[in-house]
């Protein structure tokens, strides 16, 4: 799957056959799963995965075209693109971001309030619309990642006393954070969920920001 154009985006989704309701974009989708499950089962929204890396997607998006019987959702798009470089024309769609487990430069830019990166994001969103973030860190298995990404491992205290400012300066205020528990992970529909729910000391830590 290559990058698409301004005018390959343009045709897939402004002049697509896309029901008017609310769309939804998931940021670093990785295999697309969440984006094509929850669009099979919400006809009347329009899903987005994006993420950098394509391979993954390959399977699942070839998929979505074929007849719903079989399969198909003519109710989503895939796009190649890196957060900090997301296309103009998606600017101001979205009623929803979800970011479910990021890794590399991304988990870093969420975990730490990065303008940069936030503030593409915040471009994505209409006004209200709603940021959810899902993060999933060992302090043991990926004590490596983290100090190569040179982040202070994610704590409710640490949102409350840091990033909750940090997102509010860049058009976010974050109205609720919280853990989730090991029988609700499935609830995430991700193949990274079910790879990591046997692991115990694996904190799943979310917030949920709206766009002001």
């Amino acid at each position: 799957m290559a990058a698409p154009s301004d005018n390959s985006l343009e045709s897939s989704f402004y002049n697509s056959s896309r029901p008017t309701g609310r769309v939804i974009i998931d940021i670093g989708t990785g295999n697309g799963l969440f984006v094509y499950q929850s669009a099979r089962q919400n006809p009347d929204k329009f899903y987005i995965g994006i993420d950098a890396n394509v391979q993954p997607l390959k399977k699942i998006s070839e998929r979505i075209y074929r007849k719903p019987s079989k399969g198909g959702a003519d109710n989503v798009l895939f796009i190649q693109s890196a957060a900090e470089d997301l296309p103009r024309e998606l600017d101001g769609v979205a009623s929803e971001v979800h970011i479910h487990f990021p890794w590399g430069s991304l988990l870093k830019a969420l975990a730490t309030g990065d303008p940069h990166i936030l503030s593409h994001i915040r471009k994505l969103c209409e006004v209200n619309a709603s940021l959810e973030v899902v993060i999933g860190l060992d302090p043991k298995r990926d004590a490596t990642e983290i100090a190569r990404l040179g982040l202070e491992f994610p704590t409710l205290s640490f949102i409350d006393a840091d990033l909750t400012s940090r997102y509010r300066a860049l058009g976010f205020e974050i109205k609720e954070r919280g853990l989730i528990s090991s029988e609700d992970w499935p609830a995430l529909k991700s193949s990274w969920a079910k790879r990591l729910q046997g692991q115990s000391t694996r904190p799943l830590i979310y917030w949920i920001a709206t766009a002001l």
